[in-house]
């Protein structure tokens, strides 16, 4: 009854591709934790603390119907401060955030000039969206203009929407902002700045690399809540007329239950832990720094300069097998092949988050190194 499902996954098996479900094991290089809060006593602490003020564990209902809870509601109103937007929308995650954002916003007529490496919550909303849209090369400003003043020059005439990371999930890069939103003023464009892997850790008080931004009428951001933060959710950060737009239109919002009033009170405690406790991010950013240093002295490998390091070997099969065997040693990390990343850049994704030591970390890279050196597979 299912011989072509079962034709499909031998074929990912024989190519190295096949995903398989498993558990947490070892000491945690492959987590979003970046600042290890999602265990933290501080969340917990405020996660009893709302639970015995009755603060609901589930929403019971879509946000438009019955589910809107005032922790919802309270914590927009803080992450809008907290931020520098004029508003703030929660949501269940940040996939089906990004989702709503590009399937909603963009409209007929108009254009989003995409990053190529741009999150797939981004490709499935373009799928959904009737605006029409074209990746541009990777951090590269001019390829955007370029494909801008191509459509304008084919008599488009719509909207320009330009969709980029601030923190690429699995290159660990960061985008030039300041010459993105200079693209963006001068096109008159809305610029989507997906925030999710640098909020918390970088910027003041952990408000995102694109900081200065917020707030901005041409900017519509996006904070995840379930990595730095530790908790669950995302933030969509836009001008009020967007973020009415979304409550009305995006069917990721419309039609799903209401994400759990608990996990709100929880980001709102996490914002608060953000704003005033800079010795979580103070202590990642010596992690980076060392661990960087040692990459490249032991392994030949520059460093990314974030929390996020791939380690790219090409073959989806030696990705496979060197994560297999650091994980055998105690280090939970993980292989990410195609399509995830493109085609002959399977790799390592290895993340730094405070759930190792600093020793831990630098006894990582010795066992990378020796299984770097071992003949491939």
């Amino acid at each position: 009854m299912h011989e072509d499902h079962e034709r499909a996954l031998k074929a990912l098996a024989a190519r190295g591709r096949l995903r398989a479900l498993a558990p947490r094991r070892g000491i945690d290089f492959s987590s979003n934790d970046y600042l290890g809060l999602g265990a933290s006593r501080e969340l917990a602490e405020a996660i009893s603390e709302a639970l015995a003020r009755g603060v609901p564990v589930g929403a019971g209902g879509s946000r438009l119907l019955r589910g809107n809870d005032p922790e919802h509601e309270a914590l927009e109103e803080e992450a809008a401060r907290f931020f520098g937007a004029e508003t703030a929308l929660y949501m269940g995650g940040g996939f089906a955030a990004n989702t709503a954002i590009f399937a909603t916003l963009p409209q007929r007529g108009d254009i989003i000039v995409h990053d190529a490496l741009i999150h797939a919550s981004a490709h499935d909303g373009m799928r959904m969206s009737k605006a029409e849209h074209v990746a541009a090369a990777h951090n590269d400003p001019n390829d955007f203009a370029d494909a801008i003043n191509k459509w304008r020059a084919a008599g488009g005439t719509g909207r320009v929407w330009i969709a980029i990371e601030s923190l690429y999930s699995m290159e660990g890069d960061t985008a030039p902002i300041p010459a993105f939103d200079q693209l963006a003023r001068g096109s008159d464009a809305v610029l989507i700045i997906d925030e999710a892997h640098a909020t918390g850790v970088f910027g003041p008080q952990g408000r995102g690399l694109a900081t200065s931004l917020e707030g901005s009428p041409h900017v519509v951001s996006l904070h995840t809540c379930g990595k730095a933060l530790g908790v669950m959710g995302a933030l969509v950060l836009a001008p009020r007329t967007l973020r009415d737009f979304l409550v009305n239109r995006a069917r990721p919002f419309i039609y799903a239950t209401g994400p759990s009033p608990l996990m709100a009170a929880g980001v709102r405690a996490a914002l608060r832990l953000s704003a005033s406790s800079p010795q979580r991010r103070e202590m990642l950013m010596d992690r980076i720094e060392a661990f960087g240093r040692a990459l490249r002295d032991n392994c030949g490998i520059n460093a990314s300069g974030s929390q996020i390091q791939p380690v790219i070997v090409k073959s989806d099969k030696r990705a496979v097998a060197i994560a297999e065997a650091l994980q055998a040693q105690g280090y939970d990390v993980r292989a990410v092949r195609p399509p995830t990343v493109p085609e002959g850049t399977a790799r390592l994704r290895v993340s730094l988050t405070l759930n190792a030591s600093a020793e831990d970390t630098l006894s990582f890279i010795d066992a990378l190194a020796y299984e770097l050196g071992r003949p491939a597979p």
